[in-house]
Formats: structure tokens, sequence, C-alpha cells
């Protein structure tokens, strides 16, 4: 049975609906990759996840999203708070919002430890340190008593993920934790968390804009659109054959080694916003094989297996082949 399991998740601010019946499951061990552009609906659905909506003025309008067997649509705030931090974590895409500035950062990672795990001050210090020692920071000791500012923006994520980890989670949700970093070090955080779930046996659920990241990391991937969900699969299915215009339109955004300067693709046009969502199918505006019924025909999601797809063109081509 899935760790996470999401179904026909539905969210609604005000009068707008930004996220329409997303599906999706992650198993112990495993890797989701959701991704899309800023704008597609990623955050959203993390912070629906982490039952934070009403902060934002949002609310669950449809669905159910189970973790290990417990609905939380419609749990309790008490409840939800002994599972956020303890056995759910969220690593934010800036670790400048995630951290006190004024408070060194072991005391902050401590505090996880204390909290969720009911650990001494000695015990929970002697923790931290072991988590930023596994997160490959050099005298750890020495940066538990540091301060934010004195960490480089790699070293200060780590910090995020060694606070995500101090509560033992099951299931870490990390939402663009790379976006501040350059190419290097983002590789680096990459590969940390690839290693965590498969030695922890944890889920992951990792939100990106970026499909080289999804290619790295991820067993499955969920590309979203305009809060709809465009084709699901398996990584290696995806990247053999995408059959959404889409999928195939983020794959060919992939810079590729020893390409020619200047020929970087790209796709046309922007997401639109939640108040200007088009009829039919979202993507048709910018869609080069987009035909007269993608404008006022909404597409259904077609199911085979692990693959899931919404697509007139895609499921007619594949009808047809």
């Amino acid at each position: 049975m899935a760790l996470l399991e999401v179904r026909d998740l539905s969210v609604t601010i005000g009068s707008l609906q930004p996220l329409d019946r997303v599906t999706f499951s992650v198993d112990k061990g495993s890797i989701l990759g959701l991704v899309g552009e800023s704008g597609s609906g990623k955050s959203l659905t993390a912070m629906a996840l982490m039952g934070l909506l009403p902060l934002m003025g949002g609310r669950v309008s449809q669905g159910s999203v189970r973790f290990d067997g417990t609905e939380l649509v419609g749990l309790d705030s008490e409840r939800y708070r002994a599972l956020r931090g303890r056995r759910i974590a969220l690593i934010t895409q800036n670790p400048m919002t995630s951290l006190d500035p004024i408070q060194r950062v072991g005391a902050q990672i401590d505090q996880v430890g204390i909290l969720h795990r009911g650990l001494t001050a000695a015990d929970a210090r002697a923790r931290s340190i072991e988590l930023l020692t596994q997160l490959r920071i050099p005298d750890a000791a020495t940066v538990h008593g540091q301060y934010p500012h004195q960490m480089s923006g790699g070293m200060k994520q780590r910090v995020v993920i060694a606070m995500a980890l101090a509560g033992d989670p099951e299931l870490i949700i990390a939402d663009e934790p790379t976006t501040a970093l350059d190419v290097t070090i983002q590789a680096q955080i990459i590969q940390i968390l690839v290693d965590l779930v498969r030695q922890r046996g944890l889920a992951l659920l990792l939100i990106t804009h970026d499909m080289s990241v999804v290619a790295q990391a991820c067993d499955q991937v969920l590309v979203l659109y305009a809060g709809r969900i465009a084709e699901s699969n398996t990584v290696e299915a995806i990247f053999a054959q995408a059959l959404h215009p889409y999928t195939q339109a983020l794959i060919a955004c992939i810079p590729r080694s020893g390409q020619v300067s200047g020929s970087l693709r790209g796709i046309a046009g922007i997401v639109p916003s939640v108040a200007s969502y088009a009829g039919g199918c979202r993507y048709h505006p910018r869609c080069s094989v987009a035909q007269a019924r993608c404008q006022t025909e909404v597409p259904a999601t077609q199911v085979h297996n692990t693959h899931r797809i919404a697509c007139h063109v895609a499921t007619a081509g594949a009808a047809h082949g």
C-alpha cells in the first residue's frame, strides 16, 4: 500500500479552483517528481498535503489525501500538528524563510528533536551534529554553533534538510529545494535526498520545474499544468516516449551536452493565471498540435497501467497508431 495516496484532489480559494482533480501516490523508498512551470499548482499541492491551505484562505473542496491509511482531509488541527514535522516534513525552496536569522542553526535543529521526539537537550544536540555529518557538512560541531548569515546557500539548504530529518519523518515534501543554488551544489543536494530515500526507506515528493532533476532523481513523474494533470508515468517511460505535447516540450527544454550556443529551446507563452484559465484543454493556447475540440472539450484522463494522460491528440494518436 502506498504511504501517501491522493485521489481527485481539488482546491478552492474564494470562487476560484486552482487545483482540479489531481491523483497520485508515493510508496516508501520511492521518489515522485511533481513537475511543471511556475503557476502550475505544484506548491499549492504541497500546502494541501501539509494542511496549510487555511493560511492562504484555501480549502480542499473535493477528493481524498490518505497518509499511512489515515484520511487527512478534514483532520482536526491538533492531529495535523502531530503529523507535521514528526511524520511528514516539508523542505522549502528558500532556506532563509525556514531559518531564524538570530538563532544558531544547531539550536533550530535541536528544537525539532526535542519537540517531536522528546529528546533531552544533550541528546538533541548530539543527534543534530550526527545529521549534519550525514549531510556531508565538514566540522559539523562548529557549524552547529553558527548563525545562518555565516553560511553559504548550499550549507543553509543542508541545515534545512537536517531540520526536516530531525523528527525522523516517513514522508518528505521537497518544494523546489535547489532553486536558489548553482548547478554543482544543486546536483549535490539532489543526490543527498536520493541517498536518504534509498538508505532510510523514506517517501519523497520532489517538486520541481526542471525535467533534468526529474531524470536524475525520480522513479515516477507527474506533469502538472494549470492545476490539472497532463501526464504521469514512470520516469523511464516518460523519457522514452512522452505523449502529451506539454511533457514533450518540457523535455525539449533540457540543455544538452554539445548544444550550439543560442539553440536552447523554450515554450512559447506562459501558464495562465487561475482567473483566466482557458476552456477545454488549458494547454491548448500554447500547443502546436491543438485541434478544434481542444478549445471546448476538457480531455478525459486515460489510465493504462502506470500511465495517465489527458490529451485529445495523444489519445487519438494512440488509438489509431
